[in-house]
């Protein structure tokens, strides 16, 4: 486990310092202005931020010096292109830098072989994302990606889907307070009339519910909803959603 590792490219992990948020902020502001010293500062900072991330990998068979190496060139890029003007932690913008450095390095390591073509045009798809991710601070469609590339979104949308590695539907994505949004909270439920919930035990064990509760319900699963599509619905964050729905789901099992 890379955690156990306590040297990793000849670092000593024990001994990795932290930066409070003051510090953060203070040191991102002297990298916008050219000041060196702090961009290493500010790199050395966040090294058990790289280590942390290793963990989500530890069921792998790669070298740790190696992830190491690769999750410290996606904090180098956050650090590079981190806006500190913007209403954002650090942390909340270099995890997924560093993650994504990680995976493409383990997709350009992948047994799996991929045409060229294929690949070089989900590597040119990948940049174009970051590009307008950067440019937009938001996350680009397919669509928005395939015009700035002039291909066809069909193209573009099988080249990234063929190197993309499978991962598990309970992968958490997201984390807010303490409540985890997993994978499967992103896929709606495509079980047609959704008969189980039309059993009168169901219907009956929904009268437990508050009203907030049982519209989530009803919006999940009899009109087949995503909990991002119901939090946009309602009002609330997705991480909201998912605790309501993971709460009312246990009430009704209780009732039953």
């Amino acid at each position: 486990m890379y955690w156990n590792k306590v040297e990793l490219c000849g670092v000593n992990t024990a001994g990795l310092k932290t930066l409070t948020d003051e510090q953060k902020k203070a040191l991102l502001i002297r990298v916008r202005q050219g000041d060196g010293a702090a961009r290493d500062e500010l790199i050395e900072g966040n090294l058990r931020l790289v280590l942390s991330i290793l963990q989500r990998f530890s069921g792998r068979r790669e070298n740790a010096d190696d992830l190491f190496q690769v999750g410290c060139i996606g904090l180098i890029k956050a650090v590079d292109h981190f806006n500190p003007d913007l209403d954002v932690k650090f942390s909340t913008y270099a995890v997924p830098m560093i993650v994504g450095e990680i995976r493409r390095y383990l997709r350009d390591n992948n047994a799996i072989r991929i045409s060229r073509s294929t690949r070089d045009l989900a590597y040119r798809a990948l940049q174009a994302r970051e590009e307008l991710t950067r440019e937009r601070e938001c996350e680009p469609s397919v669509d928005e990606i395939a015009k700035r590339l002039g291909e066809p979104r069909e193209a573009v949308l099988n080249a990234m889907e063929a190197i993309v590695e499978p991962v598990s539907l309970y992968e958490p994505i997201y984390n807010e307070a303490g409540d985890s949004i997993y994978i499967m909270d992103q896929i709606s439920d495509d079980t047609g009339d959704c008969g189980w919930l039309e059993d009168i035990a169901l219907r009956d064990a929904m009268k437990c519910l508050s009203d907030r509760e049982r519209k989530i319900i009803e919006m999940r699963f009899y009109h087949n909803k995503t909990q991002m599509e119901i939090a946009e619905s309602i009002g609330i964050s997705q991480a909201q959603v998912s605790r309501l729905e993971k709460g009312a789901l246990a009430h009704m099992k209780q009732r039953m």
